[in-house]
């Protein structure tokens, strides 16, 4: 906990057992969790933690560049502790997320800007379909 801890301070963030808590469920995941996944999680080894307690936690986490919040499905945002460049692949029938690493070398960005007229910050490539699973059902 204490290399937990050391982040949050180097992000600015004051280290409190709920955030230690919350940040150790998304970092020891690869789920990509919404934050009602991550409360009831958590909620067994503290009772005295709230779902508005998760909410806050996870935007000082997105303000902090610690997460990012996918937007991927209709219901719920989910949340990745990895913030390295990635995209991700849902399933329209589980609606589960999951990371998938392409070559996106190819998108030419230059171009993109000048014909939008936009300075290009960030990106988010999303694929949907249906997962080995749910193909089966």
């Amino acid at each position: 906990m204490k290399q937990l801890a050391e982040i949050l301070k180097e992000k600015g963030l004051k280290v409190t057992p709920q955030r230690l808590a919350v940040y150790s469920a998304l970092i020891n995941t690869n789920t990509h969790p919404s934050a009602e996944t991550i409360y009831q999680t958590l909620l067994n080894d503290n009772p005295s933690i709230s779902l508005a307690t998760v909410y806050k936690t996870l935007d000082s986490f997105k303000s902090a560049k610690l997460v990012k919040e996918l937007n991927v499905c209709s219901e719920h945002s989910n949340y990745d502790a990895d913030t390295s460049k990635h995209q991700h692949i849902v399933c329209t029938k589980c609606q589960r997320v999951f990371d998938i690493h392409c070559d996106n070398s190819n998108i030419d960005y230059n171009k993109i800007e000048e014909q939008s007229g936009f300075k290009i910050v960030d990106e988010t490539i999303t694929f949907y379909g249906l997962c080995s699973n749910c193909q089966k059902e």
